[in-house]
């Protein structure tokens, strides 16, 4: 089974959802919005991860 994982970022926390194939909810979770706790959280899930996908918002432009 395939899984998929969507990053919902704010400046201090990220929010992580984890789906099949199917769109089932697999695993839900939070961490900073830090490179190392986001890393962690996501190695934590143990499913293989097809894709990562980060949400566009007005976090990513530089303003």
């Amino acid at each position: 089974m395939k899984y998929f994982a969507g990053l919902g970022v704010s400046l201090e926390e990220t929010a992580i959802c984890v789906v099949d194939e199917s769109g089932r909810i697999a695993k839900e979770g939070r961490a900073a919005s830090e490179p190392r706790a986001l890393y962690e959280a996501l190695r934590k899930i143990d499913l293989p991860l097809e894709r990562i996908g980060l949400e566009a918002c007005s976090l990513s432009l530089a303003l």
